[in-house]
């Protein structure tokens, strides 16, 4: 298994609830994907330097991931159809 980090971008306008709807979701997914979360950190919300459709700011989440290469492909092919999220970056850490 490799590791991967994960870095999302929720609305800023986005509920407690919300957030944890998005971290249930990634931690499922990352499970049945038969890889694991090391790490969760919410990172508040920043201002962006420029605007992502009409947000101007976001709320950051980070995660770091053991998966299988393959499962990291499924697992950003989920993320770039999820309607939830605003960006997401998932890279692999060497």
């Amino acid at each position: 298994m490799n590791k991967y980090e994960l870095t999302l971008i929720i609305d800023h306008k986005s509920t407690p609830a919300k957030k944890k709807k998005v971290q249930e979701m990634i931690e499922k997914s990352v499970s049945l994907l038969g890889g694991k979360i090391i790490k969760f950190e919410d990172w508040g919300e920043k201002e962006f330097a420029y605007d992502i459709g009409k947000n101007s700011s976001g709320v950051y989440l980070f995660f770091e991931l053991e998966v299988n290469p393959s499962a990291a492909k499924s697992l950003n092919d989920k993320l770039r159809v999820e309607g939830d999220i605003i960006r997401y970056l998932l890279v692999k850490v060497s």
